[in-house]
């Protein structure tokens, strides 16, 4: 005996559950979902309309918010990313950055660039500032490392400068 399979509406709360999902992602997984099980003379124009329908009775009752979205992104993101490369990834689900939540990130950018730094690269011999300064391979390495993570150039001169700036 095989089980039913689960409403589309219950699949999108099934997912919710797990973890938060922007809009965007969640429609691209739910007409897969809908692809995949709706036979090949269904209307795909009819099934994004479904879709679309069930996304917005998720927001009105709660279960998909934006917000929460950002939040969550945000605060996984934060410790090893920065700014940039967070507001890039929020674009890629079509949501931005509040004013609120730049100024945070952007205020604590330094300190969160210098921790993942020193992290990385240590205090064993690679991480002292007057060693980078010395070989030019060395401060590539690590430049490119923190610009890779999403970290301004300024942010990046200050860490491997060692110096503490505001």
């Amino acid at each position: 005996m095989g089980r039913t399979p689960l409403s589309l509406k219950m699949r999108a709360i099934a997912l919710l559950s797990q973890r938060e999902h922007s809009p965007l992602e969640l429609r691209r997984k739910l007409l897969r979902i809908r692809r995949d099980a709706q036979e090949a003379e269904d209307d795909e124009d009819r099934s994004a309309i479904e879709v679309d329908q069930l996304i917005e009775w998720l927001r009105a009752q709660g279960y998909l918010s934006e917000t929460r979205f950002v939040e969550s992104r945000v605060h996984a993101r934060a410790q090893r990313y920065g700014s940039l490369r967070i507001k890039l990834e929020l674009a890629q689900h079509g949501l931005t950055l509040s004013a609120d939540a730049q100024a945070e990130l952007k205020s604590t950018e330094l300190a969160r660039a210098r921790s993942l730094w020193q992290r990385k690269f240590g205090a064993n011999g690679t991480g002292d500032p007057d060693a980078v300064a010395g070989n030019p391979a060395l401060r590539a390495r690590q430049m490119r490392f923190l610009s890779g993570r999403g970290f301004s150039p300024e942010v990046i001169r200050q860490v491997l400068r060692g110096r503490v700036e505001d």
